[in-house]
């Protein structure tokens, strides 16, 4: 639709909508826009766009509401992204700052994101097949044990528990089938930690696996069993499919807006299982780049339990260009995306400096 003053009425009407939950009329228009045309021509623009469906009459004599494809217009068209207020930034700095760790920024993320859209938040932890490996810790537990640290650039710490086994040899007894090394050597730890790290940091996810053979096939024999050991924890750690961790707030906004939904249940349903929100990341048309803004709207996101829902996502990481996780909004489709879509951009970019490296 290339009507320019249509777009304008299409704008108001979204808008007046948003603020009110109440059908749209063309007095309103009148009295609270300035169109600058006569209300005859404002409800022939509004029969124009309800003929091209993007906006409906829920009742006769009503006014008119959106229609998914009226909110797709909007977003696509008309929306255009505020800058954050003062008050804003303000909340968005005292929420995040103080934060030590990568726990304490997620955590400080997704309740600030969700309070100020008033929406449902979902922040994505960083992924470990995206980051690069900073440092690898190895701690014995005990004669059969090892604990294996991995802390990435984005300062995710994941912990794996190493059961160590070998086949057979001087010092090893048999455990229900298996040879298990009586101790763990120390020495033959410390040697192993360092070559690790020597070898691996810097690394991303998918230059871990040659690496570690190519350690193997040089490895002394009283370093092999833990080097295989360590390697199959540290290559199950990294796999592409390996579960991704999700953080929300906000869901008591969403039971705020029960009036907007014809059924609650599907869409709290989906977001507590997070397989669903899993996906709406990892789609194909998922943004990809850094700060990529995506918006779907009502049977855009291919899920029953999203249906009557908009989702507002976007990425974050270290460094230019670079994404290692995402973060939105989940909210009813009669959602203020400018607003909606500033707060998910600002946080997105207040988090991907607290993971950039400091400038020297």
């Amino acid at each position: 639709m290339a009507n320019d003053r249509r777009l304008k009425v299409l704008s108001a009407i979204v808008t007046d909508y948003v603020r009110t939950r109440e059908p749209v009329g063309s007095k309103a228009l009148v009295e609270r826009y300035r169109l600058g045309v006569s209300p005859a021509t404002i409800r022939n623009d509004m029969a124009a766009l309800e003929d091209e469906g993007y906006i409906h009459q829920p009742h006769t004599s009503a006014g008119r509401v959106p229609t998914q494809k009226g909110y797709r217009l909007f977003v696509d068209e008309v929306a255009r992204i505020k800058p954050l207020s003062a008050p804003e930034r303000a909340a968005i700095t005292a929420l995040l700052s103080g934060a030590v760790d990568l726990e304490q920024v997620v955590a400080r993320t997704v309740r600030a994101l969700a309070q100020l859209t008033g929406q449902l938040a979902v922040v994505e932890y960083p992924s470990l097949r995206y980051a690069a490996l900073q440092h690898l810790e190895l701690v014995a537990l005990g004669p059969e044990r090892v604990l294996l640290v991995i802390i990435t650039d984005t300062g995710r710490v994941d912990q794996r528990t190493v059961t160590l086994r070998s086949r057979g040899g001087s010092g090893a007894r048999h455990d229900n089938g298996f040879d298990i090394a009586d101790v763990v050597d120390p020495l033959v730890l410390e040697r192993l930690r360092t070559r690790l790290n020597s070898a691996l940091v810097g690394r991303r996810a998918a230059d871990v696996a040659p690496i570690l053979a190519s350690l193997a096939d040089q490895a002394p024999a009283e370093e092999r069993f833990l080097l295989e050991a360590v390697s199959d924890e540290l290559i199950a750690a990294l796999r592409p499919d390996a579960e991704e961790r999700l953080v929300v707030a906000g869901t008591a906004n969403l039971a705020r807006a029960t009036p907007d939904f014809s059924s609650l249940g599907p869409l709290l349903d989906a977001v507590e299982e997070q397989v669903v929100l899993l996906r709406l990341f990892t789609s194909d048309d998922a943004p990809t780049g850094e700060n990529r803004m995506r918006v779907s709207i009502g049977s855009e996101n291919n899920d029953d339990a999203l249906a009557e829902a908009s989702v507002v996502t976007t990425t974050y990481g270290p460094g230019t260009g670079e994404a290692v996780a995402h973060l939105g909004v989940i909210g009813p489709t009669r959602m203020d995306y400018p607003a909606t879509m500033t707060a998910v951009r600002a946080v997105a970019r207040y988090l991907s400096r607290f993971l950039s490296p400091p400038e020297t």
